[in-house]
């Protein structure tokens, strides 16, 4: 940790307490878990009283998660979307993260709407729900019912919630900086995902920007006959309060309910299932967590959705990098679809391309033969991701959302109708994806992009060689070249150069007999200086060995 991280660790010195007692615990509870006897598996326990040493990892990794609280709560639901960096088995326990937080008081909630609003609430609303209908990491909702008439839902932030994410988001960064420290931590890129989740939180603390979803939605879904997005008030909203329409339904979720009321559940899922891929492949913004929870059945079989805090967004350039992927699994092209993987994500820099090139080929050929009416798209899409991270290739966040909303909704549909198949509803979609990739159109705009940036080259190109010269001419052109890797082995040769000539010195002392001296003829500085010399020759000899490059040239 850096030294200017020091006041910030001051300023949060109980919170830090709380969070490195919480870790701690459940860190001991891992080394139990190994190689503690059974006896002792049983002292460590949960809140909830469960013996956290005989649980799985990744249960215990989610019970930390929720014991440290809402910000973490958050950052789990995070990392639930990308299994490319901490896994599908963890990506998966980590969906079962619940956000329940105590419900802020009457008077407290009822103080932010004034002071958000301007106005009291008995001016605002003809009525006003006291208590909420639920509370969560970031707020809480209430029913209440406009002086129109119309019924609605007012979306309330905790009081003091910025503060205490601000803190904890400080905490994160420091710790993300110690675990890119640790070898067993530096896979999951610590500080890309901190840096992500921060950008997440920070526009989940903002309720203006959802409120600009619900009027995007809206507008791209007016007028259809099958879904209903909740119809939110500008002016009764701001960044801490946001009011919208209350839609009323049977949550997804409660499949006994739907079928007592004769819904019609197979078309409930193509329905759903056509609503998200409209968003995706038409619209390029759609909603990112379409699971039961955040899906209501309306009279009709008509859908409500709720929650708009965190969507996707797909550009002209991921549009173009599916229509490569899918023609590239439509031929078996192994070695296209691992051009497009290494192009897309962040591939590091000892990448085995020949070893994820035979995964991929494997991938292809096995799923590449199967029919349409068998496709696992949800078990395609989670193998892909593990070869993904099994090569420690980091893919964009967005991608990463993507993925995960498409094994989300498979999931969901399944839920109502296990026999479902995702791959046969995007079918449509699929042809209309490859038809746009090789459309004149799309070369059309291809070429005035190239056109304009070679037009942008022949503009700084000719000012850029003068200055160059320039430069040369009045001798301050310098070459700045970055020694990656060289540090270590300048320091162990600095290391090793100290060690000998202290060796040498500390001989010399001995055979001096130089004062002061112990057993009457053992000078007792070099006796000191060869011991310290040897400790140090010992140092450098583990550290060469344990870079593997002790006796042997590097493997390339």
């Amino acid at each position: 940790m850096r030294i200017t991280a020091i006041p910030q660790l001051y300023r949060n010195l109980n919170r830090w307490r709380e969070i490195l007692g919480v870790l701690g615990r459940y860190e001991l509870a891992n080394w139990l878990s190994r190689v503690g006897p059974e006896f002792a598996k049983d002292l460590l326990k949960s809140s909830g009283g469960e013996a956290i040493a005989r649980l799985p990892w990744e249960t215990r990794v989610r019970m930390a998660l929720a014991e440290l609280g809402p910000t973490f709560i958050k950052l789990g639901q995070v990392l639930s979307t990308r299994p490319d960096v901490v896994g599908v088995a963890l990506a998966a326990e980590l969906q079962n993260l619940q956000e329940h937080a105590p419900a802020d008081p009457p008077e407290v909630v009822k103080k932010t709407i004034e002071r958000e609003l301007g106005r009291p609430v008995e001016a605002v609303f003809a009525e006003f729900d006291q208590h909420p209908m639920a509370s969560a990491s970031i707020g809480q909702v209430h029913q209440a019912r406009l002086f129109s008439g119309q019924r609605v839902v007012v979306k309330v932030q905790h009081a003091d919630i910025e503060r205490r994410v601000a803190v904890d988001l400080e905490i994160l960064a420091g710790l993300a900086e110690l675990a890119e420290r640790l070898p067993e931590f530096r896979n999951y890129r610590p500080r890309a995902v901190a840096a992500e989740f921060r950008r997440t939180m920070l526009r989940e603390l903002d309720f203006s920007r959802e409120l600009r979803h619900l009027q995007q939605f809206g507008a791209n879904f007016a007028g259809h006959p099958f879904v209903v997005i909740p119809t939110p008030y500008p002016e009764y909203s701001s960044s801490r309060v946001l009011t919208m329409q209350l839609l009323e339904g049977t949550k997804l979720a409660d499949r006994d309910r739907l079928l007592a009321a004769g819904i019609n559940l197979d078309e409930v899922a193509r329905r759903g299932a056509q609503i998200c891929l409209e968003m995706i492949f038409e619209h390029g913004l759609y909603h990112c967590d379409p699971h039961p929870g955040n899906i209501l059945v309306m009279p009709g079989d008509v859908i409500g959705l709720l929650d708009f805090g965190m969507v996707g967004r797909i550009d002209q350039r991921l549009h173009e990098y599916m229509g490569d992927a899918l023609l590239a699994v439509a031929n078996q092209d192994a070695e296209l679809l691992t051009a497009i993987i290494v192009r897309v994500g962040a591939p590091p820099a000892n990448l085995d391309r020949a070893g994820l090139a035979l995964d991929i080929s494997d991938f292809i050929s096995h799923y590449g033969m199967q029919s349409l009416e068998r496709f696992d798209l949800s078990g395609a899409l989670t193998e892909m991701t593990e070869i993904i991270r099994r090569y420690h290739i980091l893919l964009p966040a967005r991608i990463a959302m993507l993925l995960k909303t498409l094994i989300t909704l498979e999931g969901t549909a399944r839920t109502l109708a296990p026999k479902f198949n995702l791959l046969e509803a995007m079918q449509p979609y699929r042809k209309r994806l490859l038809m746009r990739r090789m459309s004149p159109r799309r070369y059309w705009q291809k070429l005035r992009r190239l056109y304009s940036d070679l037009e942008y080259l022949a503009e700084v190109l000719p000012r850029g060689l003068v200055e160059i010269l320039q430069q040369v001419q009045a001798g301050r052109f310098d070459i700045h070249l970055d020694h990656r890797g060289l540090e270590p082995s300048v320091n162990r040769l600095v290391l090793g150069m100290l060690a000998s000539a202290l060796f040498l010195g500390s001989a010399l002392m001995l055979s001096r007999n130089v004062p002061p001296l112990l057993l009457e003829h053992i000078s007792a500085p070099g006796a000191a200086g060869c011991i310290v010399a040897i400790a140090l020759g010992l140092r450098l000899w583990r550290a060469i060995g344990k870079s593997g490059r002790l006796d042997r040239p590097p493997q390339e």
